[in-house]
């Protein structure tokens, strides 16, 4: 399958779109100061402890505290403080006995309120929600990812061959001159001992590097920043996943390269400057594919058609019919049209970036085999998803339930925010339902008014109504007062708003 990762740089904000067989399948988009330090390592001060929950809440110097929970605590004493697991003061260190080591120990016997630690965020703000982050820190290469905090090796499972796992883990092995542990990345295939050596050398300098600033900066502070988006996806999906980087600057072109001298100087040849007159995104079509992702209804190909949408807790998927009606029978169209919807609903989540708990509601079927077919299906079109994803059966009532592993911000909530008018509800109040809220207001408030008549300012479509099918409303309201209303269509005004004024004399 071919590969591309087309990117579009500009100054406020760099996009990468990766193409599989001339289809958008992931976006990345990093916004100045955009809130995605996902990879970051920051030195901050733990705020509050909250031994119910066993977490804790830790100024990273962000705007929201950053949550962090007991699991993701090392739990390794002697490390922990050498690398800045101390009180506030400095002048403190815990100290955890036998008899604590040998159980699983507790928020408060980790750390305290005021306590400086050394964290790696693991995902991002999220809406209302702050930074997750852990002590267990990693920094990952090109060839390697180093973790300071633990002795273990180990290599990527898409690298299959017995005999190159070996020699590779063999290699980090013989070649580390600390008891740091290490996971050895796809990329490293085939890759001699002398590139991966210099690596761990590098990542090793750069963990004394940021220990050393820790050292010498008052938490909350920053340590060590992730790459940008351009040269992260270079880093972690050139070589082994995709053949070809398409760029429109010609400062990130640059940059790539320069990156790339550092680390694989063999793929230059695969980085390629765009320099076309239409913008590179509407160049490959991708625009078009990005708005379509962000429509709560995506139609299918045979007439049918997936409703996609999001709640506080969770995503709802329903498959529908739609225009398709078949060829022979009810049951062979239901299954003809769950199967489709299983390849787009893959592609959606995937492209979507949709997180957490999901719900697919398929149309329901009557043979257990092909429940069984669809299921299937669902599992090998999420296969090509980098993202952990965790899928049940299909239930009695032909719902699936997954969870997808998040760490950033969905598509849709990077690109949109809630309505203005319905403040994120989806709906909003009907032209007839707002005509008897103005009934009521105007009755109600007509008491306290002296005027001799009333004017009321309302949008356009509300005033069409009020003199046309909801003019009752109207009649009845100036019988009830004993005054004349005037109604003054307003275009600035929203459906919703309206205001009503007296007049106190002719």
């Amino acid at each position: 399958m071919f590969k591309k990762l087309v990117v579009n740089a500009t100054e406020p904000e760099t996009r990468v779109a990766l193409i599989e067989e001339g289809t958008i399948v992931e976006l990345y988009i990093n916004r100045k100061n955009s809130s995605d330090i996902a990879g970051n390592i920051y030195k901050g001060r733990v705020q509050r402890v909250l031994p119910g929950m066993q977490a804790a809440f830790v100024d990273i110097g962000l705007n929201q505290a950053a949550f962090i929970h007991v699991d993701d605590i090392v739990e390794d004493r002697d490390r922990e403080t050498e690398f800045g697991f101390e009180n506030g003061s400095g002048s403190e260190q815990i100290d955890v006995s036998a008899t604590v080591r040998a159980r699983k120990p507790t928020i408060e016997e980790l750390i305290g309120e005021g306590q400086e630690i050394i964290v790696h965020v693991a995902k991002s703000p999220i809406g209302t929600k702050g930074a997750r982050i852990t002590t267990r820190v990693s920094l990952p290469g090109r060839f390697l990812v180093l973790m300071p905090f633990s002795d273990h090796v180990g290599v990527s499972r898409k690298i299959e061959n017995e005999e190159e796992r070996n020699r590779l883990k063999n290699i980090v092995i013989a070649q580390r001159e600390n008891e740091y542990g290490y996971i050895v990345r796809t990329a490293s295939e085939g890759i001699g001992s002398e590139k991966l050596s210099a690596e761990m050398r590098f990542l090793g300098n750069l963990w004394e590097s940021i220990q050393v600033k820790a050292l010498n900066r008052s938490a909350p502070t920053l340590l060590h920043k992730e790459l940008d988006v351009s040269l992260r996806v270079v880093r972690d999906l050139l070589t082994h996943e995709v053949e070809k980087l398409v760029i429109d600057s010609r400062e990130g072109y640059e940059a790539v390269l320069t990156f790339l001298d550092s680390f694989m100087p063999s793929l230059k040849g695969s980085v390629e400057l765009y320099e076309g007159a239409d913008p590179i995104f509407d160049a490959f079509n991708i625009e078009v594919d990005i708005a379509r992702a962000l429509k709560k209804k995506v139609w299918l190909k045979s007439g049918g058609y997936v409703v996609i949408e999001r709640t506080e807790a969770l995503v709802a998927i329903d498959v529908n019919t739609g225009r398709y009606v078949g060829k022979h029978n009810l049951e062979e169209t239901i299954v003809k049209t769950n199967l489709e919807a299983v390849k787009e609903i893959a592609y959606q989540i995937r492209l979507r970036d949709i997180g957490g708990i999901i719900i697919i509601d398929f149309i329901d079927m009557e043979k257990k085999s092909n429940q069984e077919k669809v299921f299937n299906t669902l599992l090998e079109a999420l296969q090509k998803d980098r993202s952990k994803t965790h899928i049940l059966p299909i239930s009695e009532m032909g719902l699936i339930q997954m969870t997808r592993k998040r760490i950033r911000q969905s598509l849709n909530d990077t690109l949109c925010e809630p309505c203005i008018y319905c403040e994120g509800e989806g709906r909003l109040i009907s032209r007839r339902s707002i005509c008897q809220n103005i009934y009521r207001h105007v009755q109600r408030d007509a008491r306290d008014m002296v005027g001799v008549r009333f004017t009321l300012h309302v949008h356009p479509e509300i005033a069409e109504l009020l003199h046309g099918e909801e003019n009752h409303i109207l009649v009845s309201l100036e019988s009830a007062i004993g005054k004349q209303i005037v109604i003054y269509p307003n275009p600035r005004y929203d459906l919703e708003g309206y205001d009503i004024f007296e007049i106190l004399k002719e």
